[in-house]
């Protein structure tokens, strides 16, 4: 695999380990930096955002555990002291066990003026907003005792929670609740950026995420690489710059969809849709005969096929310059037949759903470098012969290993997305619970088909077509709300991302028309 971290990645953020962070913070003490002023400076990055996001608020309840986590909310709780706002302070390590910069931190809160009562079950919170400084990204094990009971209470307290570097309970490596985690409202991380604020169960804990580097330019150590990179909003921009005037759909490529087997075209009809609707020249659809009118009806410009079975297919794989292979295609005789021919066409692919089970069932074995496999976390364990549980415990393991089993790059549906190529990992920040319903994956699968027909590269046509279709999802959801949303609603709004140019070519050609006149 290409080294991640070969400079900077336009339009993305470098993700780390903890480990990776916490040795950066070992290097800039190292460099000078003392170690409390560092915490101080965390602490009143936390703060300018506390401030930020809840201006009226006039009471915090700090929950603080031991180490620099701990320290962090002590430091936090002076500063609010001396801006006068009432400060709870609630210890689950005493002030007596803690030692070093944690200790210094302790003792500021206390000659500020802030109280200190120890944890006990049933305490409670009384201050409007809530501070979680329990548990930093050390944490590997599953939370109990007293820690856990304190998460249970910030969870069930209906206030709002900003929590200090990663919320007390999540996995910074791979975002899963390790037990029991903190639902925070809001959460600050400095120095650098953790993976598992991305992926996995985060969505639900993080909020907003918000990212201080307290002057720390991570990049700058090259000998850290990157466990990942985070997809930006402004990507597609580069790399999706307008026509030329004189193009033709013989230049935007030819993708062919093999899926809809008896009784399941619905599937095969949005991931046709998808293509065509983000700007391949021509898009064929080889779908059992009884979908046929279906197509014809529901969107005329696909050039659509009834096939029986491969041999009814002739010359259509050789003439497409992309397949889709997968949605609705069912894991029976006429799937396998489809996905047989797929695999036969020597052309780049693009595979989905059961043609992902076929994969781990009766075509196992199989490794190409020019193909996308595309699967959610079931699909994912099949094919690694693994149980979902297993898969969502480390999503940054699971892709990787299906990488290297499979070849090609790997799609890890999900929330916080993850697509692994040659050169490394990236994670999507984007998407929304609306998209828990049916036919999203097939609209992806056309997405991703239509870019690479366009000609974008195979990896990065898969990062875009991921970026694509969670911020289509999230304009759908901003128009009308996540309860609803349907996997057909994404086609207009993924059109309007793919064209990031609409508007300057818009307003240059109004310019032009006026000088004419």
């Amino acid at each position: 695999m290409t080294d991640a971290s070969q400079g900077p990645r336009p339009g993305m953020r470098p993700l780390y380990r903890a480990a990776q962070v916490r040795e950066l913070d070992r290097r800039t003490i190292a460099g000078g930096t003392a170690g409390f002023a560092l915490m101080q400076q965390a602490s009143a990055a936390a703060w300018r955002v506390l401030r930020q996001r809840w201006p009226g608020g006039r009471s915090l309840s700090v929950l603080c555990g031991g180490g620099n986590n701990g320290g962090d909310g002590h430091v936090l709780a002076a500063l609010a002291a001396a801006e006068g706002l009432a400060v709870q302070r609630i210890l689950l390590k005493g002030i007596d066990e803690l030692s070093g910069d944690a200790r210094l931190a302790a003792d500021m809160a206390t000659a500020a003026g802030v109280g200190a009562e120890a944890w006990r079950p049933g305490i409670s919170l009384s201050g409007e907003l809530v501070v979680d400084s329990l548990l930093g990204t050390g944490l590997a094990g599953e939370v109990r005792g007293a820690f856990r009971e304190a998460i249970a209470a910030i969870n069930a307290s209906a206030r709002p929670v900003l929590a200090i570097d990663i919320p007390s309970g999540l996995h910074a490596d791979t975002g899963a609740a390790l037990g029991e985690a903190v639902r925070a409202d809001a959460t600050v991380t400095f120095i650098g950026d953790k993976l598992g604020l991305h992926t996995g169960t985060a969505p639900g804990h993080v909020g907003e995420l918000y990212f201080r580097d307290l002057g720390v330019d991570a990049r700058a150590e090259g000998d850290i690489t990157p466990a990942a990179w985070r997809l930006d909003r402004h990507l597609p921009a580069a790399w999706l710059p307008a026509r030329r005037r004189t193009a033709h759909k013989g230049d935007c490529g030819h993708v062919l969809i093999l899926g809809g087997a008896p009784g399941f075209g619905g599937a095969a009809l949005l991931a046709a849709e998808a293509c065509v609707r983000l700007g391949a020249g021509r898009v064929s659809l080889a779908t059992s005969p009884r979908h046929v009118t279906a197509s014809l009806v529901r969107r005329p410009e696909v050039m659509v096929h009834g096939v029986r079975g491969a041999t009814d297919l002739g010359e259509l794989p050789a003439q497409a310059d992309v397949l889709v292979v997968g949605p609705g295609l069912g894991q029976g005789s006429w799937g396998q037949s489809m996905l047989q021919a797929a695999l036969e066409a020597g052309r780049p692919r693009v595979v989905d759903a059961d043609g992902l089970n076929l994969l781990a069932t009766r075509f196992s074995g199989k490794r190409h470098d020019d193909w996308i496999l595309t699967p959610h976390p079931g699909e994912a364990a099949r094919l690694l012969g693994q149980d979902t549980a297993a898969i969502e415990a480390d999503r940054l393991a699971a892709v990787l290993a299906l990488r290297e089993r499979f070849g090609g790059v790997v799609v890890l549906k999900g929330a916080g997305t993850l697509v692994a190529g040659p050169e490394g990992v990236v994670v999507c920040p984007f998407g929304n619970p609306g998209m828990a319903s049916g036919g999203m994956g097939d609209v992806l699968s056309g997405v991703i088909g239509a870019l690479l027909a366009q000609g974008i590269e195979l990896e990065m046509a898969a990062r875009l077509g991921v970026l694509v279709h969670a911020r289509a999802a999230d304009l759908a959801a901003d128009d009308a709300g996540e309860r609803g949303l349907l996997a057909g609603d994404l086609a207009s709004y993924a059109r309007i991302l793919v064209n990031p140019t609409m508007g300057e070519r818009k307003g240059k050609g109004e310019d032009d028309a006026a000088a004419t006149r």
